[in-house]
């Protein structure tokens, strides 16, 4: 077997164990790659190898979350929660305080001059009902009350539920979070993925105006993701095309910036 197709093979196991949107993908594209039409060394099997790399750092992200919560459950200082899924876990640059949790944070310790905790408890591959069923019990269980909690999730929801389902699925998270819950918007893939970007950037729209418009019934923030993080694309994603890099997530990060209050 030729080395792209071992690869491919390699990728489209890989991708297979979990549910991520953007693996579901890699896992059709490698099987693709396997058909032998791929040629070697072509775009597809580098995109492959890089969704094979975003999936290595879930594990090591999702440990890196696990030690740092620990330690902020017991320190002190103003207490931010993170709902939320891969994006919240900062995948995409080589370390997870490059993400938008972690860029914020920074600007949060620079503005307030108080040492904030931050608990993640996002999961990569989360869906909307995930955020409602799991990790909205387990702030309800903490026994501090936290000064800030942000959502940001369903770019997963678009490959796995059909559009009434995700719609009502983002209604009931928005209804069910605390007072006060920054939402976080989803990006437009304006310009982006070729014929895949245009024909889902008007989905996409569709569903942040289901976003926005109920988190205004709340009278909850919002962080408009969908406003900053645009083209030019220029080194905004990281390998696997999906998850953004370290200098997108500077956008996502100033857009979440933008909704905390003053205060915080």
């Amino acid at each position: 077997m030729p080395p792209s197709h071992r690869q491919a093979r390699r990728t489209a196991t890989t991708c297979g164990k979990h549910r991520t949107a953007i693996e579901l993908l890699a896992t059709a594209a490698a099987r693709f790659a396997q058909t032998g039409l791929a040629a070697p060394d072509s775009r597809l099997e580098s995109w492959c190898r890089g969704v094979t790399e975003i999936h290595t750092q879930r594990r090591t992200f999702a440990a890196h979350w696990r030690r740092h919560n620990a330690q902020a459950l017991t320190g002190s200082g103003p207490l931010w929660v993170v709902l939320g899924d891969s994006t919240a876990q900062g995948l995409g640059p080589p370390d997870p305080w490059h993400g938008y949790v972690g860029q914020t944070l920074t600007e949060l310790h620079r503005r307030s001059g108080l040492r904030w905790r931050v608990l993640n408890l996002s999961r990569s591959g989360a869906l909307t009902r995930d955020v409602l069923n799991q990790q909205l019990p387990r702030l309800a269980e903490l026994p501090a009350t936290p000064q800030l909690i942000t959502c940001g999730i369903g770019a997963n929801d678009i490959l796995h539920a059909p559009p009434p389902r995700l719609r009502a699925d983002l209604r009931a998270l928005i209804h069910a979070v605390p007072d006060g819950t920054i939402i976080l918007d989803l990006p437009l893939p304006t310009g982006f993925w070729g014929i895949v970007g245009r024909l889902s950037t008007t989905y996409v729209r569709q569903t942040n105006h289901v976003i926005h418009a109920a988190a205004r019934q709340r009278g909850l923030p919002i962080a408009e993701v969908s406003t900053l993080f645009i083209p030019p694309w220029n080194d905004k994603f990281s390998p696997d095309r999906f998850h953004p890099s370290q200098m997108g997530y500077t956008s996502w990060a100033e857009a979440l910036l933008r909704a905390i209050p003053p205060t915080s």
